[in-house]
């Protein structure tokens, strides 16, 4: 038999939910029949699996031995390569993203990530023991493509990895970009509605005039900050209103205006011998902006709070 009490990380989260992260080697199948016949219990009684764990319950597993080992965490702890810190306080910190480092591995042989690296800095800081957690370890809010650089948000603790996960999908942070893309655009500023249906398989989208049942619906606000007439380049700061896989990438490669370098949805043969070789993307801007601070006791205090990175090399081409 195994005790954990619940610590404040752990509390807000379902059961099975809980016991999944904390116990990894327990099979869903064998989960669910664990609960239901009382060989996981809280507080020494049966308990339904989408029960919302509190702080300090007492979860008690009689199941095999084998299934009682922690998850292992802990690579992360040899990797030496430092974050750029763009904002931190004790809840969260948004650091700039190199071009070239993937935000979350995408397969055993990725041991250097951009959220291992956050991992690695808050352990050295004393900020992250995960001796001391059963189910929580620092997470990133939001994420983008490998060979985009700029901002990307992460949590500290549960309460703030909830709430910043609901300030994103209510659309409460405004996502700036700074992107160079082929071509001289008639109009200074414009917006880009269309419908994305994803490849997942071949890690791409196809843009739609109409949608259909496959489809998601994109929309991106442009404005032309400069342009480079001799190269036929544009500068634009871009800002998203969805927040869709490629979505920028795209978006304007569908209207004609491929971003430079970009080698998926344009053909950049000629930008690589101008040293060119993946997408003129840098997410640049973040700006938190709630409806409302009441249902946000932990991150309140961010409201209208604008973060801004260095500009990308590829802004010396204007």
């Amino acid at each position: 038999m195994k005790e954990i009490t619940v610590n404040a990380n752990d509390a807000g989260q379902r059961l099975d939910k809980f016991i999944s992260k904390t116990l990894p080697a327990v099979p869903n199948s064998l989960l669910y029949k664990y609960i239901r016949t009382k060989r996981i219990k809280v507080n020494g009684k049966r308990t339904k699996e989408n029960y919302v764990l509190c702080k300090n319950d007492v979860v008690s597993l009689f199941v095999p031995e084998e299934f009682l080992q922690p998850k292992k965490e802990g690579a992360f702890r040899r990797i030496k390569a430092p974050v750029t810190v763009r904002y931190e306080d004790e809840n969260v910190i948004i650091v700039h993203k190199q071009k070239g480092l993937l935000c979350h591995s995408e397969s055993p042989s990725d041991t250097d990530t951009l959220a291992d690296r956050i991992k690695a800095y808050l352990y050295n800081k004393g900020e992250y023991v995960p001796e001391e957690e059963n189910s929580f370890a620092p997470a990133l809010c939001n994420r983008i493509d490998r060979n985009t650089e700029g901002l990307v948000i992460a949590a500290k603790n549960a309460a703030a990895l909830r709430e910043m996960n609901a300030i994103i999908r209510c659309r409460e942070v405004r996502k700036f970009y700074l992107a160079a893309c082929h071509g001289l655009f008639d109009k200074r500023e414009g917006e880009i509605r269309s419908f994305l249906e994803k490849d997942a398989a071949n890690n791409l989208v196809t843009v739609r005039e109409k949608p259909n049942k496959n489809t998601v619906t994109a929309v991106t606000k442009y404005r032309v900050e400069s342009q480079n007439r001799a190269l036929e380049l544009s500068l634009l700061r871009v800002e998203l209103l969805t927040g869709r896989t490629h979505q920028i990438r795209a978006q304007l490669a569908h209207i004609g205006h491929p971003l430079l370098g970009d080698g998926k949805y344009a053909v950049n043969k000629a930008d690589r011998k101008m040293g060119y070789t993946s997408q003129s993307l840098c997410s640049y801007s973040l700006r938190f902006e709630f409806k409302s601070t009441e249902d946000k006791p932990t991150l309140a205090y961010l409201n209208g709070l604008e973060i801004t990175t260095d500009k990308p090399d590829f802004v010396k081409l204007f």
